[in-house]
């Protein structure tokens, strides 16, 4: 298992729901976090977090967050994409706007960081990628194909994460949860009590953040129901 003490990580979406728990936990096993955010207040930072201004749907500010990044801390190790929105875009919706929004937030922002991040991944040769998709990602099983169009592009973008990093000692994972226990979720027709909790899909991002280049895990379902195919 990798020694996690002095590595640094980007994390997105760290100020809640599932990136929050991957920060927490991260932060606890001696990583160096850098947490991209849109809105100051909701993190505290000190020596070992540094927290940036982020906006998913600005182009450059990937670019800013890693370069203050590699000033603070001289290296950039690992990065986990888990900002997301999910606002409802059905098929036959004429109205475009959330299909386009879904695909700024979940797939060109986290493209856009993972290439920012690129050659400083490279330059340590054991670089970690972790994408928040989804099981979403996996299957079609609801009207927002909005939302399940992206998370399979977050899917596509891990794989190909692997394939070109893969002789750079450079992993990805893309974890596809069903239901999670977060905000996003507050509508879902669902028990809550018997979702998965966020705090166990980070414990998951840790475990893959860990492995050595040797042990590689591509991807990682998780449910909370049981489903056939899944």
């Amino acid at each position: 298992m990798l020694d996690p003490v002095g590595r640094v990580v980007l994390i997105t979406g760290a100020s809640r729901g599932i990136g929050r728990e991957v920060l927490r936990r991260l932060h606890g096993s001696g990583w160096l976090i850098s947490a991209g955010i849109r809105s100051p207040g909701k993190l505290v930072a000190g020596p070992d977090l540094m927290l940036h201004r982020w906006d998913a749907e600005q182009p450059g500010s990937s670019e800013a967050w890693v370069a203050a990044t590699m000033a603070r801390f001289g290296r950039i190790d690992a990065v986990v994409n888990a900002a997301g929105i999910n606002p409802k875009a059905r098929l036959l919706d004429e109205d475009e706007t959330e299909h386009d929004a879904m695909w700024r937030v979940n797939v060109k922002a986290p493209m856009r960081l993972i290439r920012a991040a690129w050659p400083h991944l490279v330059a340590g040769g054991e670089g970690r990628v972790v994408n928040l998709s989804s099981l979403s990602g996996k299957r079609v099983a609801n009207e927002n194909l909005g939302y399940a169009m992206s998370k399979f592009a977050v899917v596509a973008l891990t794989q190909e994460v692997r394939r070109l990093g893969w002789e750079h000692g450079i992993r990805a994972t893309a974890i596809c949860p069903g239901f999670v226990a977060t905000e996003m979720t507050m509508a879902a027709k669902f028990p809550r009590e018997a979702m998965s909790r966020p705090e166990d899909v980070a414990a998951l991002a840790e475990m893959v953040m860990r492995l050595p280049n040797t042990a590689s895990v591509g991807e990682l379902k998780v449910n909370c129901r049981f489903e056939a195919l899944l």
